[in-house]
């Protein structure tokens, strides 16, 4: 389902939601709405939009494929795009991608030297316009899927730890998105989910 814009829909929420849907779209599995409950919040850890596109488009998964990407993406200027349908999983989180829907916010984060050590920290601020943005959507994706409840960063959900380019010896987190400035009071003031139950990286 591509999250329609009806004069009603845009008057209620404000929000105009621009279809880009992946080539691969259609060959990532169906599932049923009623089996979403959870909001996972990334960021692309990528400088711009035409370059997370380029990360979306690329085959990760021969067998089927498709690669690894969110279902929604919200640019610097606030604009949001869909790239993959509610109703199909995409490949976006460990272990709760059947569940969840991923909403993917275009921040350089570590961008380009994720795997350093000295290069942890995630310093680049959210725009207005994309927190405006993200609490609209929310409020849309709530209304038409009346099952969500939770929301949850990356960071929450794959708390693995790798050896850094730099150092081996040296254990660096995997995933560290949406990171410390994003502002989870802010976004959580007009929604009705609620934060994943594991302790917050970040409170």
């Amino acid at each position: 389902m591509q999250i329609s814009n009806t004069a009603e829909q845009a008057q209620q929420s404000g929000l105009h939601i621009i279809q880009q849907l992946l080539p691969y779209n259609e060959r990532l599995p169906l599932r049923s709405l009623n089996g979403l409950d959870l909001v996972v919040v990334h960021c692309t850890e990528l400088p711009s939009l035409e370059i997370s596109r380029e990360y979306g488009e690329q085959v990760i998964y021969p067998e089927t494929r498709t690669g690894n990407c969110g279902h929604f993406y919200i640019d610097l200027d606030g604009a949001v795009y869909q790239w993959i349908e509610v109703e199909r999983v995409a490949h976006h989180v460990r272990g709760m991608n059947e569940r969840s829907i991923g909403i993917e916010i275009v921040n350089a984060g570590r961008y380009p030297d994720w795997y350093r050590s000295d290069q942890q920290l995630m310093a680049d601020p959210y725009t207005a316009p994309q927190i405006v943005t993200m609490k609209k959507l929310l409020q849309r994706l709530e209304r038409i899927i009346p099952g969500l409840s939770w929301i949850a960063g990356h960071d929450e959900l794959d708390k693995e730890l790798v050896p850094a380019e730099d150092n081996p010896e040296i254990l660096i987190r995997r995933k560290v998105d949406p990171g410390p400035l994003f502002p989870w009071k802010e976004v959580m003031a007009d929604s009705d989910l609620t934060r994943w139950p594991e302790n917050s990286v970040y409170g």
